[in-house]
């Protein structure tokens, strides 16, 4: 082998050595770092825990101390609230000792108060059979006297006693009877009044004519025209009469169908304003015041449902009550009729607790014939049946339109309402109007049907015919007789007499005695 590859063997033989003996070195001082590290954890650990033992003791000392501090400050609340407990006891019982000597003093009273009413007893007593051996005494010489045994004399007594007590309870029937009557009419008055009173409206006499204006009197010969023919084509297109008189600046328009007549009124004041006056012109007046006309009476009944708050009705049901703003009854508006007794019936119903709605429908529908019968065969009352339910009104509502006028008796509050209503608004002063003479008669009538009866001094007719009074001969009419004469008066004055609203009649009788002291 070479030197040279043994030198090179040398070499590496060598540096392993070197290598291993390094490798030895670094394992040993790894070892030494660690067992130093391990040991100062070690110090650092022991030094932690020995810092916590010494902060939970002085934690552990302060929660000792406040747990005893809270003890402490519990139980001086406690023995507080036990010291005040005790004081309130002491002081109910004192309280009840003391009612305790109130009932003993009591009680003591009123054990001398039974004794001295035990000893009132026993005097009572005596006294009673002492009275009642007076009395069998005076019994037995009262029978001596009047010749009649007790029993005798007892049944004489009741039936003294059941005549008079028989004529005491009739009269107190009829004093009961007369007060509820009076209560019950007062009542009804008081509703009526009020009812009245928080309704107001107007009334405006009517009548069956229209006066329209002219500017100058030659207007008059231009309206009737070359041999009458525009007036005539007025009076045919119309249907109305006109008054052409010697009254100044004036023509009277005279028709009893009140849409005709205001139709022929328009008319005549638009040709007036207008100033041309002639049959074709006439004819397109005409038609123009019919369409005014006929807008102002679905005006008029929608005014009339929306014042009365009646809602629901039918469009045609509505155009026919506008009509009876053109219609007159005894000279009184019917509609301005129809809206106050809407109010009327209405208020009375809220008074009675009743159905408001339906009597303030009843009440404004109630004399809707009215627009009718004048165009159709039948009273106002079957006419207004029939045109209502041709619309769908309820029977309710149909059963108080037929029975306003009594045709049908009445089975409803409601009917009974608006036949009050239809004559509260009917009769009540400046409602209606009739002429004097028709007045003076009635009056008379009326005087002449309660004076014809036997025992009738005189009758007289007072409020305006709305009341009159009779007086009565008192040795002829008693006084039972009266309450049967006041009926059959009322009966005879309903089947002879027309008249608005209601007649009072009063009976009366008044008896004198005379006697002169010598």
């Amino acid at each position: 082998m070479p030197s040279w590859a043994i030198y090179i063997v040398v070499a590496v033989v060598a540096a392993a050595i070197a290598g291993l003996a390094c490798f030895l070195l670094g394992i040993h001082y790894r070892k030494a770092t660690a067992e130093r590290e391990i040991s100062s954890a070690e110090e650092e650990a022991r030094r932690i825990i020995n810092e916590a033992i010494k902060s939970s003791e002085s934690k552990k000392r302060e929660a000792l101390l406040e747990a005893k501090e809270e003890i402490l400050k519990n139980r001086s609340e406690y023995e507080k609230e036990v010291k005040e407990r005790r004081a309130e006891l002491q002081r109910q019982e004192n309280r009840l000792q003391q009612k305790e000597e109130t009932l003993d003093r009591k009680t003591d009273n009123i054990e001398k108060k039974e004794e001295q009413l035990n000893q009132k007893h026993a005097a009572l007593d005596k006294t009673q059979a002492e009275i009642k051996a007076i009395e069998d005494q005076q019994l037995a010489r009262l029978e001596e006297i009047s010749g009649f045994t007790s029993e005798e004399a007892k049944a004489y007594l009741i039936s003294q006693i059941e005549s008079e007590v028989t004529h005491e309870a009739a009269m107190k029937i009829k004093e009961i009877e007369s007060r509820a009557k009076e209560e019950a009419d007062a009542r009804a008055r008081e509703i009526v009044g009020t009812a009245i009173q928080r309704c107001a409206a107007d009334h405006v006499a009517e009548i069956t004519v229209s006066v329209v204006p002219l500017p100058n009197d030659e207007m008059k010969g231009r309206i009737i025209g070359r041999e009458g023919r525009n007036i005539r084509t007025i009076e045919t297109l119309t249907g109305v009469d006109l008054i052409i008189d010697d009254t100044p600046e004036a023509i009277t328009v005279s028709c009893f169908e009140p849409v005709r007549r205001e139709i022929a009124r328009v008319a005549l004041e638009k040709l007036i304003a207008d100033g041309r006056i002639h049959p074709t012109h006439i004819e397109e007046m005409v038609e123009k015041a019919r369409r005014e006309v006929d807008a102002v009476i679905k005006s008029e009944g929608e005014r009339a449902a929306f014042e009365t708050g009646v809602r629901g009705l039918h469009p045609e049901i509505i155009k026919v009550l506008g009509r009876l703003h053109y219609r007159t009854s005894y000279s009184q508006n019917v509609l301005q009729h129809s809206i106050e007794v809407s109010h009327i019936a209405g208020l009375m119903a809220a008074e009675l607790g009743a159905d408001v709605t339906a009597a303030k429908r009843a009440g404004l529908l109630h004399d809707i014939g009215k627009a009718l019968d004048r165009e159709f065969e039948g009273t106002h009352v079957s006419l207004g049946v029939e045109f209502c339910r041709r619309y769908k009104e309820r029977e309710e509502i149909l059963h108080a339109i037929q029975a306003h006028h009594g045709d049908v008796e009445c089975k409803s509050l409601v009917a009974c309402l608006v036949q009050a209503a239809d004559a509260v608004s009917a009769a009540r002063p400046g409602a209606r109007r009739e002429n004097l003479e028709n007045y003076i008669k009635r009056l008379e009538k009326l005087e002449e049907i309660t004076g014809s009866y036997p025992g009738v001094d005189k009758s007289y007719a007072i409020q305006a015919g709305r009341e009159v009074r009779v007086m009565v001969k008192p040795e002829q009419v008693s006084e039972d007789q009266m309450v049967i004469l006041a009926r059959d008066l009322a009966k005879k004055i309903e089947n002879e007499l027309e008249y608005p609203g209601q007649i009072k009649v009063h009976v009366l009788r008044e008896t004198k005695v005379v006697e002169y002291a010598k």
